[in-house]
């Protein structure tokens, strides 16, 4: 893997989402869209000045925009997936999921999907190995339908990302967490057919990929990039056969390490503890 230069990340400010009425799912801007101003969530990133030992998120750089890689491996941590709080004070933030939680046991945590403006997924998603939304074959506007979408899941150690339909046909036991976005980044170590290069579309976005050793790479921007350089990234620097796009403008991470905890609203989560 190539040798990645660390940076300090900027403090960004994103306007505020509109709402939407009960019922209907929010739609991402497709790939190669401008995102409109009325679809981006408030925000305040706190930035991770420095990497210490204790930290598995590392400031970085690709193609002059400020990253943040967080890394999870199968041997010292967990995954499973939780929902952000859907009313109260601090709904919609990980911040509402995070009251009342032990801290300590806690790696990061980053949104993990795509929902509706009740702040559930939707798309397949599994919590605890119960299955709360079954799989989305569905057509659409929007990101979340740029087939092939696709499917982050895992049992005990053994995570995976695959297309949807590949997920429908070989996977017959359910995990104990997963969940459904899209679209694809990389595909069997090939960027997704509908990705441009460089495309117009610029904003906050994350995803994540799995590489030959099992581990999880979890990356968010910290300034907004386009969908060609998130997929390249995944692809050319961290080499992951296959990565997923989780979401963009709401985009967030809760890294405890560093006391970086981002206040876009959001719906599903994936948490990653120490074992």
């Amino acid at each position: 893997m190539k040798r990645i230069a660390t940076i300090l990340a900027a403090t960004l400010a994103v306007a505020a989402c509109q709402e939407r009425p009960a019922g209907e799912p929010v739609v991402r801007a497709e790939l190669g869209d401008a995102v409109p101003r009325d679809q981006l969530a408030a925000a305040e990133t706190v930035p991770v000045e420095t990497a210490n030992e204790s930290t598995v998120c590392r400031s970085i750089s690709f193609e002059s925009v400020p990253l943040t890689h967080c890394m999870a491996d199968p041997e010292l941590h967990s995954i499973s997936t939780g929902l952000a709080p859907a009313s109260g004070e601090r709904f919609g933030t990980i911040e509402g999921w995070a009251a009342g939680r032990d801290e300590s046991r806690i790696t990061f945590v980053m949104n993990g999907g795509m929902y509706g403006d009740d702040l559930k997924a939707i798309g397949y998603f599994v919590r605890d190995e119960d299955r709360l939304v079954e799989l989305n074959r569905g057509e659409g506007a929007g990101n979340f339908y740029m087939k092939p979408n696709g499917v982050f899941f895992g049992t005990g150690g053994n995570w995976r990302i695959l297309d949807s339909e590949t997920f429908l046909r070989t996977v017959g036991t359910r995990p104990e967490f997963g969940t459904q976005s899209g679209p694809m980044l990389v595909i069997g170590g090939e960027l997704h057919p509908n990705i441009q290069e460089n495309g117009p579309s610029k904003a906050i976005r994350n995803g994540v990929g799995i590489d030959s050793d099992g581990k999880a790479h979890f990356v968010i921007s910290d300034a907004p990039l386009s969908f060609g350089q998130l997929a390249r990234f995944f692809r050319d620097e961290l080499e992951t056969p296959n990565a997923l796009f989780l979401d963009g403008n709401v985009s967030s991470l809760w890294d405890p390490s560093s006391g970086r905890m981002d206040a876009r609203r959001v719906g599903p989560l994936l948490v990653v503890e120490t074992k």
